[in-house]
């Protein structure tokens, strides 16, 4: 969609038209989904954040400025509704151990040289291995490795402080790491 008729949409979204409402939705409904999904557990929970966000998204239309990127900002939305959503569900989710040292472990390593189907299955493994995680690494391992905040906006934006956000995404690389070496011998790759 070019910008011209995304501007064109938005503005008759904020005079509160229904079906450009519809439209916008349906415009940007996968790409948040996918965004959700990596926060929760389920689809069912994730389709309940999507929702939340675009009531939020509705709301704070008048306040977008086109300055940036709206599918950019409609995705912090999303990333928002998310973290509210994990608080909401459990108490204090994201403290840990500050103590917790841990050492400069290697980055999970990039597959290359495999064909499209096993790269998929891969990607599914290694979906399910982040949505199996705990709330709090979870969360810190998306905003830190998927949606690229710093330590220092992950912990303004979660309540926490840089040491244990940077505990948690230490953990969160570990048991990934785990998991999915558990994994992949399945495959026999």
């Amino acid at each position: 969609m070019n910008n011209d008729r995304l501007k064109e949409l938005i503005k008759k979204c904020t005079r509160g038209e229904k079906p450009a409402q519809e439209e916008l939705f349906k415009l940007f409904f996968g790409k948040m989904m996918g965004i959700c999904m990596r926060y929760t557990k389920d689809q069912d929970r994730a389709q309940e954040v999507v929702q939340e966000g675009f009531i939020k998204v509705f709301d704070k239309l008048s306040e977008f400025d086109f300055k940036g990127s709206f599918e950019g900002w409609v995705r912090r939305i999303m990333v928002n509704a998310s973290i509210d959503a994990i608080r909401k569900r459990n108490r204090g989710p994201f403290s840990t151990d500050e103590d917790f040292i841990f050492g400069s472990a290697d980055p999970l390593e990039e597959e290359t040289d495999f064909d499209d189907e096993l790269t998929k299955l891969k990607a599914e493994h290694a979906m399910r291995a982040i949505q199996s995680l705990s709330p709090a690494y979870r969360t810190v391992f998306n905003l830190y490795v998927i949606e690229n905040y710093s330590h220092k906006e992950i912990a303004e934006i979660l309540s926490i402080s840089e040491g244990t956000s940077k505990s948690n995404l230490a953990k969160a690389k570990q048991n990934l790491r785990e998991k999915l070496k558990e994994e992949f011998k399945k495959l026999d790759v």
